[in-house]
C-alpha cells in the first residue's frame, strides 16, 4: 500500500512540469540530435543529484536515482523528439521552429518523466531500489531506442529488471489509462515498388508498355490480398501512399514508383504480407510483359506488453485512482513504437494516458497540426510513473 499521497505530490509539482512542457513545445527538435531539449531536461534535473549517463550517438540520456534500499531496478522512459510538420494552433507557446511540431505529445512525456524524477527524489526513502529515467531521442522513425540499446547503455550492471512507458492520447478522457497484454502497437514497415515498362507516345499505347495501369492493378491486388489472404484475426494494414510517374499529357512514361506502409501485429502476418507484396507486384508486372522491383524496409517491431506487468501496473493505477481509472484496450493500435525494442529484452508495458481537452470539440488526434492536450492531466502521468516505480521496487521477494 502507498504510504504517501502520490497524486497530491504530483499536483504540487505540476506547475513546473507545465512550464517545462511549454518550453519544449515551443522549441521542437527532430531526430536523434536534440541539444536544446536535452539541455532543458538536464537543467531541470540539476538539483536532484542524479547519476547522468549520456549517449554518444544521440543526445539521449539516462538519469539514475538510487533509493534507500537494495531492491531491483526499473526503467521509466519518455521520448523527446518532435515531428516534421507545421503547427496551426493559436498558443502562446506554439512552435517557433518552421515545420516542426510536438504533435505526438513527446513534450508531455518528457515533462512528466522529469516530474516523476523530482517526486521520487523527494520521497527517496520509499524507493527500495534503483530507478532509471530514460530521456530518449529519435522515436519518430529514427530508431532512438535501438541506437542506445546497441550502444550497450542498458547492459550489466545497468540492465533493468522491468520497464514502463506512457504515451498520451488526446482522444481519450483526461486522467484515464488504457493498455492491454500482448500486442498493443504494430510493426511498421515501408515498401517500394518500381514498375518498368517501355515509354512511348500516349496516342499509340500499342507501341509502348504503359506501367501506369499496371501499377493501379497492383494497388487493387494488394488490397484484395489483405482481405483474402491474411487472417482477419491476425490482421495487417497495407496502404499505398504515393504513386509517381510521368511528365506531361502525351507521353507514356517508362516507369512508375510506388510507396506505401505495412502495419502488422505478429511476425507471422508480417512475413505473409511481405511475401504477398513481392509475389503480386512481380507477377502482375510479368503478366503485362513488364518488370517490378520490390524493396521492403523493416521498421519497428510489434510492441508487445508482458501480461504479468500489465496486471501489476493496472492494479497499481486502480489502487491510486480507483477502479474506473483503467479501461482495458480491446484491440491493438496500428501505430508503431521503438519502445518495442526494449520490450523484446525486458518485461514491462506501455500504457496510454487520456489528455482530452476540456472542450471536446478541440480534441484532435496525435500527428494532427491542431493537436492540443489538457495539461492538468499530466499530474496523472507523473503520479503513475512514480507509483508504478515505488510499487514495483517495494514488492515482497518471492
Amino acid at each position: 500500500m502507498m504510504t504517501i499521497d502520490v497524486f497530491a505530490s504530483a499536483n504540487q509539482i505540476l506547475p513546473g512540469v507545465i512550464n517545462l512542457r511549454r518550453k519544449i513545445h515551443a522549441n521542437p527538435e527532430l531526430g536523434n540530435q536534440l541539444p536544446e531539449t536535452t539541455a532543458a531536461v538536464l537543467n531541470e534535473l540539476s538539483d536532484l543529484g542524479l547519476e547522468i549517463r549520456a549517449s554518444k550517438e544521440t543526445t539521449s540520456l539516462i538519469a539514475t536515482l538510487k533509493g534507500e534500499g537494495d531492491g531491483p531496478r526499473i526503467l521509466l522512459r519518455g521520448d523527446m523528439d518532435a515531428l516534421p510538420m507545421p503547427e496551426d494552433n493559436d498558443l502562446s507557446f506554439a512552435s517557433r521552429n518552421a515545420n516542426k511540431m510536438h504533435a505526438c505529445g513527446h513534450d508531455a512525456h518528457t515533462a512528466m518523466l522529469v516530474g516523476a524524477a523530482r517526486l521520487l527524489h523527494e520521497n527517496k526513502e520509499h524507493v527500495n531500489g534503483t530507478v532509471d529515467f530514460f530521456f530518449q531521442t529519435g522515436e519518430e522513425g529514427y530508431y532512438g531506442a535501438k541506437v542506445v540499446l546497441d550502444e550497450g547503455m542498458f547492459e550489466a550492471p545497468y540492465s533493468p529488471d522491468a520497464i514502463f512507458a506512457l504515451h498520451i492520447t488526446p482522444l481519450m478522457d483526461s486522467g484515464k489509462f488504457t493498455g492491454r497484454p500482448g500486442p498493443i502497437l504494430a510493426a511498421a514497415d515501408t515498401w517500394k515498388i518500381k514498375v518498368t515498362g517501355k515509354g512511348g507516345h500516349a496516342s499509340m499505347p500499342h507501341d509502348a508498355l504503359d506501367p501506369i495501369p499496371v501499377a493501379c492493378e497492383i494497388v487493387q491486388a494488394l488490397q484484395h490480398m489483405v482481405v483474402s489472404r491474411i487472417n482477419a484475426f491476425n490482421p495487417v494494414v497495407l496502404t499505398t501512399t504515393k504513386i509517381e510517374a510521368g511528365t506531361t499529357s502525351n507521353v507514356i512514361p517508362e516507369s512508375v514508383d510506388m510507396l506505401g506502409t505495412l502495419r502488422s501485429t505478429s511476425e507471422r502476418s508480417r512475413a505473409k504480407a511481405h511475401e504477398g507484396i513481392k509475389r503480386i507486384a512481380t507477377q502482375i508486372a510479368m503478366a503485362h510483359e513488364m518488370e517490378a522491383e520490390v524493396e521492403l524496409s523493416l521498421g519497428y517491431p510489434v510492441t508487445v506488453n508482458h501480461p504479468d506487468f500489465v496486471d501489476f501496473a493496472r492494479g497499481t493505477l486502480e489502487q491510486l485512482f480507483g477502479e474506473g481509472a483503467y479501461i482495458p484496450m480491446k484491440t491493438p493500435m496500428m501505430g508503431a513504437e521503438d519502445f518495442s525494442y526494449l520490450l523484446e529484452r525486458w518485461p514491462g508495458a506501455m500504457f496510454f494516458l487520456g489528455v482530452k481537452p476540456d472542450d471536446p470539440s478541440l480534441a484532435a488526434p496525435c500527428h494532427s497540426n491542431r493537436m492540443i492536450l489538457n495539461e492538468e492531466s499530466m499530474a496523472y502521468g507523473i503520479a503513475a510513473h512514480a507509483a508504478i516505480a515505488m510499487s514495483y521496487l517495494n514488492q515482497p521477494e518471492t
